[in-house]
């Protein structure tokens, strides 16, 4: 048996019940073997892939808080410090009822290469919890906030460990969370990422994810010869990563047609408003069904459908798995040439499989969506620097990091013999950096 597949059958052997850091590990490790066949001596000795899969820590903790009916709720709350070889462990915090430690160490395991691809130095790490913000009074989710920063606190840092937000983790739970991390530690720095523009926060830090992840589409087309302008585009979700897709899509000339929450989907044939949808989603905090209220033309349908509209660009930007494989065979029944993946993992293995072998440009994840992370890593240099950079700074460096991010990946997937498999290139071109830093740094 090979190395890399010895080291996937420990995974799934001492990790049961945990099927998304099954499949993150499995899709990494097929990916790279390449690399590991060539040094697989080197890195039997130094156990380096044992090392790889195995956080550096993993904590989890009870987060009492009380309700406004004077009720205590008990919440678990995670955070997994996978590896940090090349920096401070840095990846988001989810408050979602399906966070469990199964879910946290697969976002944490491909948050060590989407932050090693995005250039900058940070390692990866994820956190979260199983509360459900939805439903809940400000002041529930600030008693929620502070009890569960009351023990992270113990082991984040500006230059340890620095989480950002996630699904169900916006501006008002960041500056709940960092209220209360200032009150406990008595510091003032930059902890936490996506902060508010008034205490610290990077301007463009809320369109980063769906800026980023057009930037790389759009570099993605433009280097296979093909041109976003004009294009039709499908978009999952209507959360921050999807709103900001839609944005720049059609600032880039292309027209986009739906949006989706948990409940139904969106179609609208002339073009989603974003404007109607940032006051849907941001302002009111309401469901899709409100925006036939705003576009009569539009249709919305309950469950599940995106992937059925007509497109030549598709963006899953909702949640992982989302995108199965009888969507992908629509996709391309229906003429697609690109899917980019703006949330994490969204397209199941066999789906992504479909897409490539049907000639689909395919970029994943660790790639499309490191447009968050990236900002979030500019927001932490204006915190060492106690500057604020202007919009146009912060979109620029946004860009540029997007687009070498492409050229990296690209590179390395021809440098292995796998041209144009984006999937292949951002694996080895991730695991290469943090492979160079682990060996120099010793067995630690």
């Amino acid at each position: 048996m090979s190395y890399v597949d010895e080291v996937i059958e420990r995974v799934e052997r001492e990790n049961p019940n945990e099927p998304e850091f099954h499949q993150a590990v499995r899709e990494v490790l097929d990916s790279i073997r390449p690399v590991v066949d060539a040094n697989e001596a080197a890195y039997r000795r130094d156990a380096l892939l044992e090392r790889l899969v195995n956080p550096e820590r993993q904590i989890k903790f009870r987060v009492p808080w009380i309700d406004d009916k004077g009720d205590v709720q008990v919440n678990t709350g995670y955070r997994v410090q996978f590896n940090s070889a090349i920096g401070p462990y840095k990846g988001g915090l989810r408050l979602h009822p399906s966070v469990n430690i199964g879910i946290i160490k697969f976002l944490g395991f491909e948050q060590i290469f989407k932050n090693s691809l995005t250039g900058l130095p940070i390692g990866g790490g994820k956190g979260g919890s199983d509360f459900n913000p939805k439903g809940k009074s400000d002041r529930e989710i600030m008693a929620f906030c502070q009890s569960f920063m009351s023990e992270l606190c113990k082991y984040i840092g500006a230059d340890t460990d620095v989480p950002a937000g996630d699904i169900g983790t916006g501006a008002r739970e960041i500056g709940y969370m960092f209220g209360q991390y200032k009150k406990l530690r008595g510091l003032f720095e930059g902890v936490l990422t996506g902060k508010g523009l008034s205490y610290g926060g990077s301007l463009a830090r809320t369109e980063a994810t769906g800026y980023g992840l057009l930037y790389l589409t759009d570099e993605m087309l433009k280097k296979n010869g093909k041109d976003i302008k004009g294009k039709t585009v499908v978009v999952s979700g209507s959360g921050n990563v999807a709103i900001y897709a839609v944005e720049k899509a059609q600032q880039l000339g292309a027209k986009v047609v739906t949006v989706s929450d948990s409940n139904g989907w969106v179609y609208d044939p002339d073009g989603i408003d974003v404007a109607a949808l940032k006051e849907i989603k941001e302002v009111k905090r309401q469901r899709l069904t409100e925006y036939k209220n705003y576009r009569p033309n539009s249709e919305y349908h309950e469950g599940k459908g995106v992937w059925s509209i007509k497109a030549d660009i598709a963006l899953p930007c909702a949640t992982q798995n989302e995108l199965e494989l009888d969507d992908a065979k629509t996709l391309v029944k229906n003429g697609v040439i690109a899917v980019a993946e703006g949330a994490n993992m969204p397209t199941t293995a066999d789906a992504t499989k479909y897409l490539q072998e049907n000639g689909v440009l395919f970029a994943p994840g660790k790639a499309a969506n490191a447009g968050g992370v990236a900002t979030s890593a500019l927001e932490m240099s204006q915190n060492s620097e106690r500057l604020s950079w202007s919009f146009e700074k912060v979109d620029s460096k946004l860009k540029d990091i997007m687009v070498n991010l492409f050229d990296n990946i690209d590179d390395a997937a021809k440098r292995y013999g796998f041209p144009g498999n984006y999937v292949v290139g951002a694996n080895i071109a991730g695991f290469e950096k943090v492979v160079d830093a682990m060996n120099a740094q010793g067995i630690v």
